[in-house]
């Protein structure tokens, strides 16, 4: 019997230190941004289209405070409620004391300069595909920004969706880089698959998530339950959606359907941040829209 204990104990030992090893993070490449320079112009495009301050601005803030990312906003989900972190270049408060490879890995595989994972509730899945210039771009931006001085507050999220080690695991599960749609697309369906799929993270509310809160990509924007319990995220596919391409766009630049509603709830950020953007941003984002296979089933 004695034997047969130390026999389970040292499996067990065995198998902790086999799941360490397959949990732990997984940095990008030291020479990701090597040589590349930000330009801070090109860096505030992307941090429109990538809605950064649409989360983390304070709670009510209006006008150019909204670029105040003090964090604090609280987004509920059904593992636990998550507040946005201060994120400003405050060294104490916000990510002032990071390095811009501590930024490139939260951003592109959400690891914290810790080594610690991030929830995915910080879109990082969707920002993994991002170009490595408009990561240095973006941080080039971000370093003219104000600084504040709010604390960032933690997480509601309690076991065993507190385990950050666990994280690791699902993102063996569901961390993948590559493209939803593939296949031959010209120029401009190009350009709105990089800001659907990337910058603007549109699938992480118009796909179905499943038990573990991993996108089910083959029903890639068919719509979704709304996160915090309350309605329905409306599908974006043919048949379900019949806007033109033009209204798409217009919808993007004015926050008005094709029958004069108004957009509402988080959507009003997301259309704040297109309309300024390019035109021709919008009319990529309709262009990739259109072409969206039939219930969202990707070959």
């Amino acid at each position: 019997m004695r034997k047969l204990l130390g026999t389970v104990a040292l499996a067990g030992v065995v198998l902790a230190g086999v799941g360490w090893w397959l949990t732990a993070p997984e940095p990008l490449p030291d020479d990701t941004l090597s040589g590349l320079e930000g330009d801070a112009a090109r860096g505030e495009t992307v941090f429109t289209a990538a809605g950064c301050a649409s989360c983390h601005h304070a709670p009510e803030a209006e006008g150019d405070d909204k670029r105040v990312l003090a964090g604090g906003q609280r987004f509920a989900s059904e593992f636990g409620t998550f507040l946005a972190p201060n994120i400003s270049p405050d060294p104490e408060h916000g990510i002032g004391a990071w390095s811009r490879d501590d930024f490139a890995n939260a951003v592109m595989r959400g690891i914290d300069p810790g080594g610690a994972h991030l929830y995915p509730a910080f879109p990082y899945t969707a920002y993994a595909r991002m170009e490595p210039q408009d990561l240095a771009d973006l941080w080039a931006f971000m370093q003219t920004l104000p600084e504040a001085d709010t604390p960032s507050q933690p997480h509601e999220v309690g076991f065993p969706f507190n385990i950050r080690r666990a994280v690791g695991g699902w993102k063996m599960l569901y961390f993948g880089r590559d493209w939803v749609m593939s296949g031959d697309l010209d120029p401009q369906e190009t350009r709105g698959r990089y800001l659907v799929e990337a910058l603007a993270h549109c699938g992480e509310c118009h796909t179905p998530r499943d038990a573990l809160g991993g996108l089910d990509t083959s029903a890639w924007l068919t719509g979704a339950p709304n996160p915090n319990g309350s309605g329905t995220i409306p599908p974006l596919t043919p048949g379900e959606f019949d806007w033109s391409a033009g209204d798409i766009a217009y919808y993007l630049e004015s926050g008005f359907t094709p029958d004069y509603d108004s957009v509402g709830g988080h959507m009003a950020e997301v259309v704040d941040n297109f309309s300024k953007l390019p035109a021709e941003d919008r009319e990529a984002v309709a262009a990739y829209v259109k072409s969206l296979p039939e219930g969202g089933a990707m070959e």
